[in-house]
């Protein structure tokens, strides 16, 4: 399938504006750990094919916390920061799955946003989208226990995968959720001592998600 099926907009653009976006787009390929964009770089907007994204942040420390991720389909707008002058923190992508997409290069995206009601109105709601995923980790970070984050984690995983057999470290978790290995790997003996997990090297597989659900819900 082709970019004018993978962007919903398209039919609301006019045809100089569509050959002006073909004109500028580049296809890439991303393997799994490949960092896509980081810190203040102008990427472009990057449109997923196939594969898998992940958005984090960094703090001074060096510690990481994803604020969200991208499946077949979705587009990556903090990839283009230079584009929204309101963003005030660095973004990181990286691919957690190999990983292919289209980038669309920031001036002309935005240039033809400028012209386009329909491109800005949906631009918008992307913004108001992703600042949602924002606002809701702010809350999972303020107001619930790390116990709880790391069972709506895992079975965010599970979800993802369509398996109950996660193939992920404790070192993966820690990344995601912005904590400490050590952190992790107290909470899933715990877990696994209450029957929700077993637990092997590279490997957490869920056996109690009712219980796991119950508390990531808590």
């Amino acid at each position: 399938m082709d970019f004018q099926t993978y962007f919903p907009i398209w039919p609301s653009l006019t045809p100089a504006q569509q050959a002006r976006l073909l004109a500028g787009l580049s296809e890439r390929s991303a393997k799994k750990g490949a960092v896509l964009h980081s810190g203040g770089d102008c990427t472009g907007l990057l449109l997923i094919k196939s594969g898998q994204l992940r958005a984090c942040i960094l703090s001074d420390e060096g510690r990481e916390i994803t604020i969200y991720r991208l499946f077949d389909r979705d587009i990556c707008l903090f990839s283009a920061s230079c584009m929204i002058r309101s963003i005030q923190f660095d973004v990181t992508i990286e691919a957690e799955k190999d990983t292919e997409l289209w980038v669309i290069p920031s001036e002309v995206y935005r240039r033809i946003m400028e012209e386009s009601a329909p491109l800005a109105n949906y631009t918008n709601e992307l913004m108001a989208g992703r600042f949602s995923e924002v606002m809701w980790l702010v809350e999972q970070i303020m107001w619930k226990s790390m116990d709880r984050r790391i069972a709506a984690f895992l079975l965010e995983e599970a979800a993802i995968e369509g398996e109950a057999r996660l193939h992920v470290t404790h070192e993966t978790i820690a990344r995601h959720l912005g904590t400490h290995r050590e952190v992790v790997t107290r909470m899933l003996r715990y877990f696994q001592s209450e029957g929700m997990v077993r637990l092997s090297r590279g490997l957490v597989e869920l056996t109690d998600e009712a219980a796991l659900r119950a508390l990531g819900n808590g």
